[in-house]
């Protein structure tokens, strides 16, 4: 069924409910950034395949709203479907719930449908701010695109597993306790959380529910005297069952969370409006005070502690040897075999799997050759592979989940002969990259403070980037993890660093039909000095100063650059040999 005739169809359910406007979003019923394939409704009506995106269905139009990072992959992806591409944060674009008002506005009774599952609390507020003087209304109710999806994949019910404390160095029955603490300084009696990775990372359990990420699908209600996670009874094997009564936590049905929140009558109520979605808060009593705010869970795990710390810079040694193994072969092999953009994802894959303690890759493997580098979370597919030359660059942002933590990095791969502007941009990046690295910083400090320090030398070439230069990543959970991040632009989601945050320093430069370039390392926060902190790099790949313009190369820069590159060959030396080991010791060497 082509896009047009799935709308088409959209429409005449619309009609039936008396709809006049019906949204769909990417989000499952917890929030999440990536989904299983049971809940990628948006990407079946649309065609669009990107993470992140909302599609407004009208009568007679569509439009898609999607960010920075896909404007040039949503533009090919929507040609001919008859949906109008809505570039977010661009001039001109109005947000969604300002779209609808101004739709609703001088409709009397005008009627918006979407599955309140999929819709969050902080969605749903905001709609109803914006139409609160037109008269509209929200119809939360009906999942429409179920009754159009013939062969709609199963919801996904993988089997759940404990992740034991030597890797989370810390016991469930303790994150409990602060989490209860919590609640008791705030006068909270009860706390509904629904983000997969919070009920994951609180639980010490993982799971396999959504692709390249380790969650199950839950909700949980906590109290102070008891707790009852709602999950697929079939994924919990007699042994985490033991595990969950040992920890007082009572498992039930999946969906009978709505029943059982509705009947529930506790005083005070907490909830996370970003994760908790519409249909289940509508479930609260009205009698009951709820505390909208951010999960302090979210915070929680944002810090890791020590033994969390130590082994994630042991998956980084392992993640570079399996990065420099590939770098190497690909470099030298590309010359002389046919190697395509979907040959070098799984030949990076087989030296990952080859590393002990890997469990998947964290995120699907973005290997971009040439002009698809310029899109900025192109994937490679059976349709657009093709073949690597040698010459120009390869942009792979890939990563792993190991049982020691997450791992996520971009390397821009110089194939042979680069263009003076590809290594003017290649250089420009990669200042910028180093000095965000080095950033001593004051405590209480964010994201917008520091990432000035990465686009400068871009900004002062007239050049920049449609993307956050940073993001949290989690302990074997979500590849990008709040609540930090380093992003120029001043909001709510601005969070001071605190030592044990990890972060990615990835800022880049996309030239469309060219070739895009990104230079991704993460870092761990640390303290310096008194009050003070800083970050120290955990990756460990070197950067290719075959592909610098020297005369870009500061003293300064070329300082940090060699002092990066002999920490890595300190940790990667001992685990190659031969042209391998040649290969790294050349990269490695001081420029």
């Amino acid at each position: 069924m082509l896009v047009q005739e799935r709308l088409d169809k959209l429409r005449e359910l619309m009609k039936l409910h008396d709809i006049d406007a019906y949204i769909i979003v990417t989000d499952d019923y917890h929030g999440s950034e990536y989904v299983g394939d049971y809940f990628k409704e948006r990407e079946f009506m649309s065609g669009f395949t990107g993470s992140a995106g909302t599609l407004v269905v009208l009568p007679d139009e569509a439009y898609l709203w999607t960010d920075g990072r896909y404007f040039i992959q949503a533009e090919e992806q929507l040609n001919r479907s008859t949906i109008t591409l809505m570039k977010i944060n661009e001039p001109g674009v109005p947000d969604i719930p300002k779209f609808m008002a101004e739709r609703a506005s001088g409709h009397s009774g005008y009627r918006i449908g979407f599955d309140g599952r999929t819709i969050s609390t902080t969605f749903a507020k905001e709609l109803m701010d914006s139409l609160a003087i037109t008269g509209a209304v929200l119809v939360p109710d009906y999942d429409l695109v179920d009754e159009i999806w013939e062969d709609r994949p199963l919801i996904s019910a993988e089997p759940v597993w404990q992740l034991d404390t030597q890797y989370a160095g810390d016991t469930a029955e303790n994150k409990l306790k602060l989490l209860r603490d919590n609640m008791k300084k705030n006068t909270v009696d009860m706390m509904i959380v629904a983000a997969l990775d919070e009920t994951a990372w609180l639980l010490n359990l993982r799971g396999n529910d959504v692709n390249c990420t380790p969650v199950f699908l839950s909700y949980m209600l906590i109290m102070q005297d008891k707790a009852i996670l709602y999950a697929n009874e079939k994924s919990f094997d007699g042994t985490v069952r033991e595990y969950l009564d040992s920890l007082g936590i009572e498992l039930r049905s999946y969906n009978k969370i709505y029943e059982d929140v509705h009947g529930m009558s506790y005083d005070v109520v907490e909830l996370d409006p970003a994760t908790v979605n519409y249909r289940l808060l509508s479930r609260v009593s009205e009698d009951v005070v709820v505390m909208m705010k951010e999960s302090p869970i979210k915070h929680m795990k944002a810090v890791k502690n020590e033994t969390e710390q130590n082994n994630i810079r042991k998956a980084h040694i392992k993640d570079g040897v399996a990065m420099c193994r590939f770098i190497c072969w690909l470099q030298k092999s590309v010359a002389t075999e046919n190697i395509t953009e979907l040959d070098a994802a799984a030949q990076l894959e087989k030296y990952r799997r080859s590393e002990e303690g890997f469990i998947e890759n964290s995120f699907d493997s973005i290997i971009a050759y040439g002009e698809h580098g310029a899109i900025v979370h192109y994937e490679p597919t059976e349709e657009t592979n093709i073949l690597l030359r040698p010459y120009g660059l390869c942009l792979t942002d890939t990563g792993g989940h190991y049982m020691e933590g997450t791992t996520d990095i971009t390397r821009t791969i110089p194939l042979g002969k680069l263009t003076p502007e590809e290594k003017k941009a290649y250089t420009l990046v990669l200042k910028g990259h180093l000095a965000l690295a080095a950033a001593v910083f004051k405590e209480g400090m964010c994201g917008a403070n520091l990432d000035i320090l990465a686009r400068m030398p871009l900004w002062e070439n007239g050049m920049d980037f449609n993307h956050g230069t940073g993001h949290g990543v989690g302990y074997l959970l979500n590849v990008h993890e709040g609540p930090q991040r380093i992003h120029w632009r001043i909001g709510r989601q601005n969070v001071p660093f605190e030592a044990g945050m990890v972060i990615s320093d990835e800022p880049g430069y996309y030239l469309e039909g060219k070739f895009g370039i990104r230079h991704e390392n993460l870092v761990l926060t640390r303290r310096y000095g008194d009050g003070l902190l800083c970050f120290e790099s955990l990756t460990m790949v070197p950067f290719d100063a075959d592909a610098l313009d020297m005369e870009l190369m500061t003293d300064v820069d070329k300082m940090r650059l060699n002092k990066y590159h002999e920490k890595v060959y300190e940790n990667i030396s001992p685990y190659l040999e031969g042209e391998e080991l040649k290969w790294l010791k050349e990269k490695t060497r001081r420029i």
